[in-house]
């Protein structure tokens, strides 16, 4: 728990409102946050916390409403104003340029006259590297980062800049367990500083392990802020939604299950001469949920691309049980087009949402038509159809927008995966691959995927599933597969498997016995 709260908060929202065209992004929000805290902000996806943020931040201006810092009323219209307030916000998606090292990238644009001297700067960064138990060579290169050095950069960035007051914006969404545990504990050393810390997050567990108090937002309204020791999961969510959640999800058993996958003594090198999958055998039942878990980097990512025909295989065989035709078919040497007309389709919700998925410029109707249309049909000549795709997933994942012809880029992050998901089960495919189908979603939106998910599987849809919360693994999956270092280190029963078993598993290296 944090230490002696002062009595003149570090920051102060009064009646603070924003709007986008006819859209209220944020209706007088009131909000103070302490020195020396952690305070979580917490709400659904499109509940306006980072359209919040980005108002302390300097990014937008209120329409209404005032803030204060340190009790004084302060006039926050640019980044360079707040960071002259002692703000400094850290992003969902990093801004650094990744032929700099890491010392460049954190004086860059600091703006002052007489050159630079990088050695006193790199001197600075360790300085404040050990200072808070930061883990960065300050001459490493960004683009030979792994993303949680990025993150530490940036960080380093805004304390570099002198700030006191740090906004970080889903900090967690791409870490493994281990680094988000190394994280929260040099932010615990940066509260015992004396820094105010928000944290714009939607899990949990997170929230009651690190936060001081939470602060709710409902469809852009401050519902209020409570301290985290004497609230619960359960309440949380009721704040969050506005209605009691079961926080379920109902597992039935696998219907008639039959063969639909089987990899065979698959291996894989990566464009970098890595061998990425080693080895790896499983098979997947139509009407069950296969879950993989591991380490991230472990070969998820690699082997789903080899099923779906996006990575090559250097030996080995990926059959495919065709229930239309009763055919086995191998999947090597086809096209990833030809795969996906098969009814085997990858819904790859990636670090980078919009990089990979989805067109952030085109809207909702025309991201449904990048995977509609093919040769021989006009995208101009038919819009019908997808619009009415698109009208559908927004109704049924309750995604909020303004309607499909809204450019995706607009959406909040968690509302572009429901669409990403949502495309990828209205083709109706026999094999669904799902892959990190609600990082950064808020526990709502969560429920929601996982339900879908289970109808697939009710329908019969063979459905492998990556997922990063080992809880979720075992609530939702008939089986496990669990993968370290590109191998199948073990398969267990969902069922009755234990999460230190799963993780004990996901930290061996060779093949391990099945469950």
């Amino acid at each position: 728990m944090s230490q002696q709260i002062s009595a003149v908060p570090a920051i102060e929202l009064r009646g603070v409102t924003k709007r986008f065209g006819s859209v209220v992004a944020n209706r007088n929000v009131n909000l103070t946050v302490h020195k020396g805290e952690i305070l979580s902000i917490l709400g659904e996806n499109g509940s306006g916390k980072t359209t919040l943020m980005n108002m302390i931040s300097g990014i937008y201006f209120p329409d209404e409403g005032e803030i204060f810092i340190n009790g004084e009323p302060a006039v926050i219209a640019s980044p360079k104003d707040a960071f002259d307030y002692k703000i400094g916000m850290i992003h969902q998606h990093f801004k650094l340029v990744d032929v700099f090292s890491a010392t460049e990238n954190i004086v860059l644009g600091l703006g002052k006259a007489e050159k630079y001297d990088l050695k006193d700067a790199e001197e600075r960064v360790v300085e404040i590297s050990q200072r808070y138990g930061f883990e960065v060579d300050p001459k490493k290169k960004i683009y030979t980062m792994a993303v949680s050095e990025k993150q530490t950069v940036e960080i380093i960035k805004v304390l570099y800049r002198g700030a006191d007051i740090l906004i970080l914006d889903e900090p967690t969404a791409v870490l493994t367990p281990q680094e988000t545990q190394k994280l929260f504990a040099v932010l615990r050393r940066m509260r015992e500083d004396g820094k105010s810390i928000i944290i714009i997050t939607h899990k949990l567990h997170e929230v009651l392990s690190l936060s001081d108090r939470v602060a709710v937002l409902r469809k852009g309204e401050y519902i209020g802020t409570v301290e985290t020791a004497k609230t619960n999961e359960s309440e949380l969510t009721e704040m969050m939604v506005g209605k009691k959640i079961s926080l379920n999800i109902e597992r039935s058993e696998p219907k008639d299950p039959q063969v639909r996958l089987e990899v065979h003594h698959v291996d894989c090198t990566n464009r970098q001469g890595t061998l990425v999958l080693d080895d790896v055998s499983f098979s997947v039942n139509s009407g069950e949920i296969l879950g993989i878990a591991g380490i991230a980097g472990s070969g998820q990512r690699e082997l789903l691309e080899v099923i779906a025909g996006l990575q090559k295989t250097d030996s080995g065989a990926v059959l495919y049980h065709n229930p239309k035709t009763g055919n086995v078919d191998l999947l090597q040497g086809k096209t990833p087009l030809q795969i996906r007309e098969l009814g085997v389709r990858l819904s790859f919700v990636p670090e980078d949402r919009l990089g990979m998925g989805l067109v952030g410029n085109m809207d909702i109707t025309d991201n449904m038509m990048l995977r509609s249309y093919r040769k021989g049909k006009s995208a101009f000549l038919e819009r019908k159809a997808p619009k009415n795709l698109a009208e559908q997933i927004i109704e049924e994942l309750e995604v909020v927008t303004p309607g499909t012809t809204t450019p995706v880029r607009r959406l909040s992050g968690g509302n572009v995966q429901k669409v990403l998901v949502g495309r990828e089960i209205a083709a109706s495919p026999t094999v669904l691959m799902a892959a990190y189908p609600v990082r950064g979603l808020d526990i709502n939106s969560s429920y929601t995927i996982y339900n879908l998910l289970n109808q697939q599987k009710e329908q019969g849809v063979a459905v492998i599933f990556v997922g990063e919360d080992l809880d979720v693994l075992l609530e939702l999956c008939d089986r496990i597969l669990v993968i370290g270092g590109g191998k199948v280190t073990g398969v267990v029963d969902g069922r009755t498997a234990t999460k230190e078993q799963v993780g004990l598993l996901m930290t061996k290296s060779e093949g391990g016995e099945q469950a």
